[in-house]
């Protein structure tokens, strides 16, 4: 088998001068002085040949978008604190993560080296330098800028060489179709760039043998010519409709090539003719910023050289590629039809799941909360018709008793239209979550919404023969939900009735205590046990005393109120001296959280 030798020759143009050019840097600080201070400490800078275009942001939110739309920022001159005390850190991670922008040089920049730390700076954020203000004379600033252009020239000519070879390797082993062409002759005209180490520009032109029928719907082909790939200032070629013919400042030295059959090297334009196997040609039009050495003329021979083997395997396998990427086609849209079929039946599936657990919420939750109103509903009817008797069999005291009726018929509307907007409320909450409850915030009086809780509920606990009172503080007033308030205090009361002994004592009390305003309701009967502890405030959690009139329970009651109390900021706990002993629920709303009006 023949080996390919390159023989090396000294490089006899290393050194020339390089074509105009600007390095782009960005200044961010939120000090106009500092912008101008730069400019003026950077007026004249000059490295190889190229000056500085300078941009200027005056806030991190700025510096995004300047960002985001030029990418050619080679060195950022950062300030730590503009808009907020960390807006130049979180701008170091927005460059890196989310523009990706690995190779852009940062020099982070402070007039408050206390607030941002450099060890904890240089350790957690990928910052290239760290200076104070004070430090950043002009002589130290013009180094600290060599340095940096320094680094990013080395970084992009790396960045080139990686990206050129990633290229040549991902279009390598599928080299069947002029797609996977043009990726390799980008992947090349990228390489000899960065091997060179030069600046250039390319394009690389492929014409056909006329004899063979390859033109298929869609190729940007003029008599044969096909542009394949294009870099630097030609890159705008590779698609542009029509491809063919060529500006007039390159047209007549591709079709000088394509005659003369042969290579031409230029100080700064040169042409490099290929014949493949197959009877296609390939010429490539090379832009450098400096005249080959005799070195660079061979290397990219050899490049070219290299791609017209690739081109030949293009040739051979075009056919079989077509068919194969044709039935791959087909495969691959079945496999998404199927993928989306499973995904719809996924979300399905779940929207059941979620479906089912809403309908167990919501039905627990009305069957809780519907049972106190309508308590106290037939509460007031058994004593309107007490009162219908009364009025019946006295006739003297009859004013006196459709008086008294109307307060109950009064109190048993009130509560009907609590019993409508509660269930109202409550399916709007679960129709938007089963398990978020929204607030409306208002000024509310935690003593008066006690006492309409109380009053409310005296009936229940008349009828048992149990003394409910009331230790209410001056009106005490925080921000939040009025009915949710109501609720919670409502469960709280209602579940001293239902779980007090008969002719026992219960007392609401709302005070303030401690910067916190707190909503206690005591009574006297059977406490808590050590085994009430684990399960106090928990979704259907029954504790072990029982209704003492045979009143029932769906175990929702102080869940509710935990969640009301935590949603205004505050906490809901229970005491008890234990068994037999009483118990103590109560609700404590911090007032700096819950907003004192």
């Amino acid at each position: 088998m023949d080996d390919d030798w390159l023989e090396l020759i000294p490089d006899e143009a290393a050194e020339a001068p390089a074509r105009a050019g600007t390095w782009t840097i960005a200044v961010i600080d939120d000090d106009p002085a500092v912008h101008e201070g730069t400019r003026y400490a950077l007026a004249g800078y000059s490295l190889d040949g190229r000056g500085l275009d300078i941009l200027s942001a005056h806030s991190a939110q700025e510096a995004r978008a300047l960002l985001a739309e030029r990418r050619d920022v080679a060195i950022v001159l950062l300030d730590v604190v503009m808009e907020t005390d960390d807006a130049g850190l979180k701008l170091v991670d927005y460059i890196r993560r989310d523009l990706k922008e690995e190779t852009v040089r940062i020099i982070l920049r402070t007039g408050q080296p206390g607030q941002a730390p450099e060890r904890r700076v240089i350790v957690d954020y990928d910052i290239n330098d760290y200076k104070a203000k004070t430090e950043l004379t002009a002589d130290k600033l013009f180094t600290s800028l060599t340095a940096a252009l320094r680094a990013y020239q080395q970084l992009r000519r790396l960045d080139e060489t990686r990206r050129g070879l990633e290229i040549i390797i991902d279009a390598a082993p599928m080299l069947l179709d002029h797609k996977s062409m043009q990726r390799l002759a980008e992947g090349v005209l990228t390489q000899v760039a960065s091997l060179l180490n030069v600046d250039c520009a390319g394009i690389l032109v492929l014409r056909e043998d006329e004899r063979e029928d390859k033109r298929e719907a869609g190729d940007r082909r003029e008599g044969g010519f096909c542009v394949l790939a294009g870099s630097g200032l030609y890159g705008g070629y590779v698609g542009r409709d029509p491809g063919w013919p060529l500006d007039p400042g390159i047209q007549p030295l591709v079709e000088q090539a394509f005659a003369a059959r042969r290579h031409s090297f230029g100080d700064h334009l040169s042409t490099l003719y290929v014949q493949t196997a197959s009877g296609s040609e390939i010429v490539a039009l090379i832009d450098t910023d400096r005249p080959l050495s005799d070195t660079d003329r061979a290397l990219i021979t050899l490049l070219a050289g290299r791609l017209s083997v690739a081109f030949d395997n293009v040739i051979l396998y075009e056919r079989l590629q077509r068919a194969n990427v044709t039935l791959e086609q087909r495969v691959v849209e079945r496999t998404a039809e199927l993928i989306r079929a499973n995904r719809r039946l996924d979300m399905q599936r779940s929207d059941l799941r979620r479906a089912n657990s809403l309908k167990t919420e919501i039905l627990g939750t009305i069957a809780h909360d519907l049972k106190n109103p309508l308590s106290v509903i037939l509460g007031r009817s058994e004593m309107l018709t007490d009162l219908i008797g009364l009025d019946q069999g006295e006739t003297s005291g009859s004013e006196n008793a459709r008086a008294a009726m109307r307060t109950q018929v009064d109190h048993i509307r009130t509560s009907a239209t609590r019993l409508i907007d509660m269930i109202d409320s409550l399916m709007a909450d679960a129709m938007n979550d089963a398990l978020d409850i929204t607030l409306r915030r208002e000024p509310v009086d935690l003593a008066g919404l006690a006492r309409e809780v109380c009053e409310a509920n005296r009936p229940l606990a008349e009828s048992k023969g149990q003394s409910l009172t009331t230790n209410l503080a001056a009106p005490l007033h925080l921000c939040g939900d009025a009915e949710r308030l109501r609720e919670a205090l409502d469960n709280l009361v209602s579940n001293a009735i239902k779980y007090s002994y008969p002719g026992g004592a219960i007392t609401v009390s709302v005070r303030e205590e401690g910067g916190n305003y707190v909503c206690a309701v005591a009574d006297q009967g059977p406490g808590l046990s050590p085994e009430d502890a684990g399960r106090l405030f928990g979704r259907y959690q029954r504790l072990s005393a029982k209704p003492t009139g045979g009143e029932g329970s769906t175990g929702l009651g102080l869940s509710i109120v935990k969640r009301i109390a935590e949603l205004h900021g505050g906490r809901a706990e229970a005491f008890s001296d234990g068994a037999g002993r009483g118990a103590v629920f109560s609700m404590r709303f911090p007032k700096e959280t819950v907003g004192l009006v």
